[in-house]
This record gives C-alpha cells, sequence and structure tokens, in this order.
C-alpha cells in the first residue's frame, strides 16, 4: 500500500445515530474494493473494524476504526467513529481531521438526535457532509418520509445522487441520477442498465434538482441554466464536486450495507467529487493564523487527533499529515512540551492491522507507535506551529472510585491517568478536602470500560461509592461561650481557660482571629494555642462534621495557672469554646451551588425546567442558540446535580448537553439539614 499524493486522499468519516449501520457500510467498502475477502461483521465473519473485545461484547464501537480503501487512484481513508453518546469524543476527534462528513441514517427511522447534534457539530468544522439511507431493503422503510424528514431537519441544500430501485424485498439496486443509470451489484461485480421506464419520471425530477442545486457553485452557469440552457454532463460533474466543497449541496445516496447494494455509488462519488484535503481550505492555528495543507510546503507538520493505550505496543497515535512529508526516524517537536518526538515507524491502520509504509504526504492519515504526544497536539520541525484544539463534548458525568484493595490505590489512580491522556473527554482527580478519587467522563458506560479494563490489564478490582459533597457549616448570629480545661494528674497538670465571641462574617472571608485580651489575662505567648484550637475545630465543623467558615472568632478574656497551663491546654480550652458558643449562634449547614447552562431542543424546554424546580434549583434565563436551540441557565445545589449528566440523557433522549460551573454556597433547606445531623450523630454513635 504506496503513499497517495494529497490531491488523491480522501478523509471521509463515518457518523450518526448508534446502530444505523456506519459499520457496516465501512465493512462492505472493504469487500468491494478487494481489501477483504469477505463482508466482515454479517453472516458469521468477524468484523475487520469492531475488534476491541468491549466493542464485541456491547455490539456497538467505542473507538474510531480506520478503514483504507484505494477505489479508481484515489485513497479514501473512512473513519469509522463511535456514536454511542459515551464515546462520542472520538467522532469530534475524527471529525476534526476530515474534509467530509458522512451521515448514515435508517430508512425506517430518519435522523435521529445523535444524528442532529452530530451535524451542527459538523457544521461547526466546516466540513462538506453527505447522507446514506441505509436498510432501504427493511419491509419498513419509506424513503419518502425519510428524505422529507432529512430536509425538514437539515434545509432544502440536501439533493439525492441515488434513488432506491425499488423497496424492501423488491429492492434491487439504485438509480445514479449524476450518470442516469440503474445499477445493480451482485457480490463484488457491478452492472449498469438504463433506467427502468416507471423509475424514469422521478429520476428526471431528481436530475432537475440537482442541476439547480449545484449550479449555485458557479454565476455563469447558474445564469446559464435559469435561461433554460442545459447544462452539459461534465458541467453538472464539475458544479458537483464544487457544490459539495462550498457546502451548498448535501448528496444523499441510498441502499443496503448488508446487500452490498448502493455502495458503489458511495465509493464513486467520493472518489470523484468529495473534497481533498486541498480543498478543505486552511486549519487554524492556536495563535490566530492558519496553516494551508499542502505537500509543496516543506515543513514537516502533523497533528495528532486519536491516542491508544494498546497492552502490547504500547501507545499507538494517530496522526494527520498536515503539511510536508513524514519519513520514518524523522524528529519533531511537540509545541506543548517543546520536546522531541522520533517517529521511528510510519504506519497505516486498517481495523487493528497495521501495515508499515515509507512515507506519508499532507493530507493522509497515519499512526505511529512508541511517542509522548497526547490527542491535541501538534508535531513539526521548528514546535513553533500548534493547531487550534477541537471542542470536546462537556465531561459532566462524575463518579467516585475505591480500588477494593487499598494498597491498589496508586496503581488504579496511574492507569486510569494514563486513559485521560488517551481521552480527554476523561479526567481523574483525587479531592484534597473529601479524600475520594473522582472520575469525570462523558457517560456511565464509557466509565464501565475503563473499569473493565483496568480489571483485566492490572488485575485491579474498582468499585463505584457515593460522591462526597462537600458541605460547610456557617453561623447566623452572635454569641459568646468560655471554654475552660483542666486535668490534674498527679504531676504537672493542664489548666486553660478562654472565652471567645463568634460572629459570622458577611463578607465572603473564611475566618479571622482577634484577639481582644487585655492586663495579661491570657499571657502573650498562649494566644496562638487559642487561634490553632479553633481552626482544628473550624475544621471537624461543630452540627455535620463539615468545615466551619464565615467566621470571626474574638478571644476577650480568659486566666491561666502559672504551672500548668501550656499549649496543649488552651488548644483544648478553645475548641470547648467554640463549639459552645457556636451552638449558640443558630449554626446551619451550607452546600455548594451550582450554575448550569442546559442546551436542548425546544421541545424538552418543559421537561428541563421542571426537573430543575423539582431538584431545588432556580431557572434564571431562557434563550436561543444558532441552532434554533433552547438554552436554559439556572442554579442549582451540587448535591442534585451528581446524576445530572444520566438524567438529562433520559429527558432528552440524548441530545441535552450542559456545562456547570461554582455559584457559591447557600444555606441547606430545614430537612437537609436535619437529616446531615441526625447522619453525623448515629456515624459518631458507631465510632465512625
Amino acid at each position: 500500500m504506496g503513499a497517495p499524493k494529497t490531491g488523491n486522499v480522501r478523509n471521509v468519516v463515518l457518523v450518526g445515530q448508534g446502530g444505523v449501520g456506519k459499520t457496516s457500510l465501512a465493512e462492505a467498502m472493504l469487500h468491494l474494493s478487494g481489501k477483504t475477502a469477505r463482508l466482515g461483521g454479517h453472516a458469521g465473519t468477524k468484523p475487520t473494524l469492531d475488534y476491541d473485545a468491549e466493542e464485541v461484547k456491547r455490539e456497538f464501537s467505542i473507538s474510531t476504526s480506520i478503514a483504507p480503501i484505494d477505489w479508481k487512484d484515489v485513497r479514501i481513508n473512512v473513519l469509522d467513529a463511535p456514536c454511542y453518546p459515551d464515546f462520542i469524543g472520538d467522532a469530534y476527534a475524527a471529525m476534526s481531521v476530515c474534509e467530509t462528513a458522512l451521515f448514515v441514517v435508517d430508512a425506517a427511522e430518519g435522523p435521529q438526535p445523535t444524528t442532529v447534534k452530530l451535524w451542527y457539530a459538523a457544521e461547526d468544522l466546516r466540513l462538506a457532509r453527505a447522507v446514506f439511507i441505509n436498510r432501504i431493503d427493511k419491509e419498513n422503510a419509506n424513503y419518502d418520509a425519510c428524505m422529507k424528514a432529512l430536509r425538514e431537519r437539515f434545509g432544502m441544500r440536501l439533493g439525492a445522487v441515488t434513488l432506491p430501485w425499488g423497496t424492501g424485498d423488491s429492492f434491487e439496486g439504485v438509480i445514479d441520477i449524476v450518470r442516469m443509470k440503474a445499477r445493480h451489484c451482485e457480490g463484488t461485480t457491478q452492472e449498469e442498465f438504463d433506467i427502468p421506464e416507471e423509475y424514469r419520471e422521478a429520476a428526471e425530477a431528481a436530475r432537475e434538482q440537482l442541476c439547480e442545486a449545484v449550479a449555485e457553485a458557479d454565476d455563469d452557469l447558474m445564469m446559464k441554466y435559469l435561461d433554460g440552457e442545459p447544462l452539459t454532463q461534465e458541467e453538472v460533474e464539475g458544479l458537483l464536486s464544487e457544490a459539495i466543497a462550498k457546502r451548498l449541496f448535501v448528496p444523499v445516496f441510498v441502499g443496503s450495507c448488508t446487500k452490498e447494494l448502493g455502495v458503489h455509488s458511495v465509493m464513486d462519488d467520493v472518489a470523484t467529487y468529495f473534497p481533498s484535503p486541498t480543498d478543505y481550505g486552511e486549519m487554524p492555528l492556536v495563535d490566530g493564523d492558519t496553516l494551508k495543507i499542502s505537500a509543496e510546503d516543506d515543513r514537516p507538520v502533523a497533528f495528532v487527533f486519536k491516542t491508544l493505550n494498546d497492552p502490547q505496543q504500547g501507545r499507538i497515535s494517530f496522526l494527520k499529515v498536515l503539511t510536508g512529508t513524514l519519513t520514518p526516524g524523522i524528529e519533531l517537536t511537540n509545541a506543548r512540551t517543546r520536546k522531541g518526538e522520533r517517529l521511528a515507524h510510519l504506519y497505516v491502520m486498517c481495523g487493528r492491522e497495521q501495515t508499515e509504509v515509507g512515507k506519508a504526504e499532507a493530507g493522509d492519515i497515519i499512526v505511529t507507535t512508541k511517542i509522548a504526544a497526547d490527542t491535541g497536539d501538534t508535531l513539526s520541525v521548528s514546535g513553533k506551529i500548534e493547531a487550534a484544539a477541537f471542542q470536546f463534548p462537556n465531561s459532566q458525568y462524575r463518579i467516585a472510585i475505591e480500588a477494593e484493595n487499598r494498597s491498589d490505590e496508586d496503581k488504579l489512580f496511574t492507569f486510569i491517568d494514563r486513559a485521560c491522556e488517551a481521552d480527554p473527554t476523561m479526567k481523574i482527580e483525587r479531592d484534597e478536602e473529601t479524600g475520594q478519587t473522582i472520575i469525570s467522563a462523558v457517560g456511565e458506560a464509557q466509565v464501565s470500560v475503563l473499569l473493565n479494563r483496568l480489571e483485566e490489564r492490572t488485575k485491579v478490582s474498582a468499585h463505584i461509592v457515593p460522591i462526597k459533597i462537600p458541605y460547610r457549616e456557617t453561623i447566623r448570629r452572635v454569641a459568646s461561650a468560655q471554654g475552660r480545661h483542666k486535668k490534674q494528674t498527679g504531676g504537672a497538670g493542664q489548666f486553660g481557660d478562654c472565652y471567645l465571641r463568634v460572629e459570622p462574617l458577611l463578607d465572603g472571608t473564611d475566618y479571622e482571629f482577634v484577639d481582644e485580651v487585655v492586663g495579661g489575662r491570657i499571657p502573650r505567648a498562649l494566644i496562638p494555642a487559642v487561634d490553632k484550637g479553633v481552626q482544628e475545630t473550624m475544621k471537624e465543623g461543630v452540627i455535620a462534621g463539615y468545615p466551619l467558615t464565615g467566621v470571626r472568632v474574638a478571644c476577650y478574656d480568659g486566666s491561666y495557672h502559672p504551672v500548668d497551663s501550656n499549649e496543649m491546654a488552651f488548644r483544648a480550652a478553645a475548641r470547648i469554646a467554640l463549639k459552645k458558643a457556636c451552638a449558640d449562634a443558630d449554626p446551619v449547614v451550607l452546600e455548594p451551588m451550582e450554575n448550569i447552562t442546559v442546551t436542548i431542543p425546544e421541545s424538552y424546554a418543559g421537561a428541563v425546567m421542571g426537573d430543575v424546580s423539582g431538584s431545588r434549583g432556580r431557572v434564571t434565563g431562557m434563550d436561543t442558540d444558532e441552532h434554533g436551540n433552547t438554552v436554559v441557565t439556572a442554579t442549582v445545589p451540587y448535591a442534585e446535580l451528581v446524576d445530572y449528566a444520566t438524567r438529562l440523557r433520559s429527558i432528552t433522549r440524548g441530545t441535552g448537553d450542559f456545562t456547570m460551573e461554582p455559584a457559591g454556597y447557600e444555606q441547606v433547606p430545614y430537612d437537609v439539614q436535619k437529616h446531615l445531623v441526625e447522619f453525623y450523630e448515629e456515624s459518631r454513635a458507631q465510632g465512625h
């Protein structure tokens, strides 16, 4: 498999709702191109692309696989991206290095929520788009209804380039609108026929729509078309390429992946009319500049869009060559770390199979191994070129985990930390306040796969535990109390006596200590011991075991013994005085609040706002974004948001997104405080 020239590369990402046949389309393309001997994943044949044990078990893709296909002197790099919501980050990464997003849609179901979300992501990335309506051979397939739904959702720029030749059991091929031929496939052999008479009228109407749509790409030819002069076949084909690249036209194909019907037309049109890397435009850089993808530029630059940690090979890095030519052994510099990276070997990857190559030119997609670069890094000779990072989905699903065996905690953290380096949609951190290990991810299945791999590769078992909420305590009024500590054990005793006044701090300050003792009632050297005893007690809380905050403490009187008074005695006295004073100062529990921004289709706005209200939150605003989605802003207790990622997905059928940021602390309701205090007292009674 030689290295293709930049102009002969087509990078196409397959996306859409999970389970619509994206992998089946890629497998059919591999088979029809002669890359595989049999149709993978069909009739008992192992798939080439979904090879991971977790993918086989779950029966859906969890990681992007690459299918490099040579067709009509063109290298089509097909990136089969996972579109199950938890693994959609891989789809975003794959889209960032492709020129075209090919959306696969079920003929009976039309565009589904994930399709819509990814469509707008492709729009933001300025990708050309195309649609393949799959499973037209199903009994309940409805091409017209599916096409209508696509146009209603995505606009009238969608147009048929193939029509179904029959539907359901009678489906036998496609009517190719570009070439105006009927096409049928037997095995890997394709035959062309004149369009049957009963399909002639529909084909001519679709051809008229195609010509009208693509003529928009050229002003002169548009005028020719509007004047009633027909476009030549050569003009139509030239306009089709331009219209797709300029995102003026979205070609819609139809077929059946399992029968391999309609797939030839997809491959032919991708090779002939879809944009190459040089047609895409310029890639934005971090410094605000842009980089034109070009093989003529002699400065090799590569972008890492995906990394895998393989138990046998170690780290595998997926690269898109942006400029110049890469060769084995080339030394490049990472723009983020400023460290050198040696690309000892270059490979073309098909599923899990690697084929070593001698070079890779701009626009191509390759892999290398054993480099330290992370996903999103840019490698160049100078180390000064850095591509702008693509936007990953929000990682708002948060859980706490513990190793079954405490001695395995470090091993657990190290493994997951490496996994997070490879997958930026996951993060791991140790919460200093609660002591918990917290994982942030897109969803539950993503964490499940992670923990399965942890056990499989390290023999470390871990389980999920409830996240501890970082509550606080404070007081609402002024109060005073004496703390007296006296202990006599036969020798030197202990004696400390202090009077403390507590009052709430309303300016956001956590703590303030004031020394108001006069006349030497407490020696100056022992005042710091009072302060220390107060701060120790504040960490433990006074009613529910949570840190006390927002309090000014004044030590205004006391007494001491010239022999028995020492630091320990006054720390103990301060603890007693603070607890007594706070008990009379109307102590309350505070809870962390979050400002959330929820983006959902308008039809779910009522359900989302109802859920916010039912979660002790308050809606603070509502707006509409550029895609027509409703944007709800609200302030909600963090305790009610621990499972919000899962809850929102359920409410909106996977169409909702949200972000959140801290919004300070507020007093909890009486019933919540009562529960927290009772739980604390029960735990203390049990010796916890």
